[in-house]
C-alpha cells in the first residue's frame, strides 16, 4: 500500500468472501479463507483480463475483470493460513480509472462506496501532482457517480 493510502485509509467493498479496493495503480483483493489454509489449497489464475481463485476446489472468485491489468505483476499471498491478498496492477493508471466493480457484472460497489473510491482516487492524484502537498486528510464534496438527481436531457 502507498504512503497516501496509509495516511488515508482504504474504501473497501464489501464481499461474502472477503473485499476488494483500489487505488490508482492497483486493485487489492482480500479472501478470507478457513483457518489453517495452505498455498496448495489455493488456485489463483490471472490474466490481463480474468481473474479465477478456487480453494479447495470450490471457485470463489471467476469472471472478467472490470479492466486490463498487467498479469505478470501481479501477485499473491496466504497471510497467517487464513486470508488470501491478491495485488492486481492497472494496466490504466489514472484517476478516471474508477473500478465499479471488481469483475464484470458481479461484485459491483454500491453508489455510496462507489462515489467515495472516486473521491478517494482524485485525492490521490492531487497528491500525486502535488508531492509537497499532504492531501490525506482532505475532504472533497459532490457526487461522482450514482447518488446525485439527474439532469434533464436536452
Amino acid at each position: 500500500m502507498s504512503h497516501f493510502d496509509e495516511s488515508s485509509g482504504i474504501v473497501a467493498c464489501r464481499t461474502e468472501w472477503g473485499q476488494w479496493w483500489q487505488t490508482m495503480e492497483e486493485v487489492y483483493v482480500e479472501v478470507n479463507l478457513e483457518e489453517g489454509t495452505t498455498a496448495k489449497m489455493v488456485k489463483c489464475a490471472v490474466t490481463n483480463k480474468t481473474l479465477s481463485v478456487t480453494v479447495k476446489d470450490k471457485i470463489i472468485i471467476k469472471g472478467d475483470l472490470t479492466s486490463i491489468i498487467k498479469a505478470e505483476d501481479s501477485v499473491w499471498t496466504i497471510e497467517d493460513k487464513k486470508l488470501l491478498r491478491l495485488c492486481l496492477p492497472k494496466a490504466k493508471t489514472t484517476a478516471d480509472q474508477c473500478w465499479v466493480s471488481l469483475l464484470k457484472g458481479q461484485f459491483g460497489a454500491d453508489h455510496w462506496t462507489l462515489d467515495q473510491m472516486q473521491k478517494k482516487l482524485t485525492l490521490q492524484r492531487y497528491q500525486f501532482e502535488n508531492p509537497g502537498m499532504d492531501f490525506s486528510g482532505a475532504e472533497i464534496t459532490g457526487n461522482y457517480q450514482g447518488g446525485g438527481p439527474e439532469l434533464p436531457s436536452s
